[in-house]
């Protein structure tokens, strides 16, 4: 028997690791997840170089999100919403307007929220995470929309937001998928 085969013969139980995820241990999980935050909000700089919401008011694909849809997947939920979060934060000090952040926090926790439920019942796959995540996030945005305006019509642009959030949501998801097959983290 060769060394690499007694190596393994001779793990003992105490010795292996028990975490959920044993291939990162603290230091690597907090550098990746620092690179996942710079990653998105890259992501999220660059779409907002694109005028998509042009047409439609408060439209966007949700690259960023992309990222948020692969932590979900390859790391624990308490990693994911530490890069959401700093994401949003930092985007909206560095890029944006601190008056959206509230909706952005919102968005982003009801979408986290629908796709950790879904993600545990596994009765939909990847897209279908997606989209629940893209539509949620846009009810999210709503509630505060309405909470804010004081007006429950905003509701109404519920509508367009489902259809929009549905198309952005099966593009990020089949990247994400995509992704998810070809990359290793």
């Amino acid at each position: 028997m060769d060394i690499e085969g007694k190596r393994r013969i001779s793990l003992k139980k105490k010795d292996r690791p028990t975490n959920d995820h044993p291939q990162l241990n603290n230091n690597h999980k907090i550098a990746l997840c620092g690179v996942l935050i710079a990653l998105a909000m890259i992501l999220s700089y660059l779409e907002s170089l694109v005028p998509i919401h042009m047409a439609v008011p408060g439209v966007k694909l949700g690259l960023a999100n992309l990222v948020t849809i692969i932590a979900l997947q390859k790391l624990d939920l308490k990693s994911t919403v530490v890069i959401s979060v700093g994401r949003i934060i930092l985007s909206n000090v560095l890029f944006g307007n601190m008056a959206v952040l509230l909706y952005s926090l919102a968005g982003a926790a009801c979408s986290i929220l629908i796709m950790t439920l879904l993600k545990k019942c596994r009765v939909f796959g990847l897209v279908g995470i997606s989209v629940a995540g893209a539509v949620f996030h846009n009810l999210g945005q709503i509630l505060v929309a309405v909470c804010v305006m004081e007006n429950v019509r905003i509701f109404y642009y519920m509508f367009i937001l489902l259809i929009t959030g549905t198309v952005a949501g099966v593009a990020i998801g089949l990247l994400a998928s995509f992704l998810l097959k070809n990359i290793r983290i």
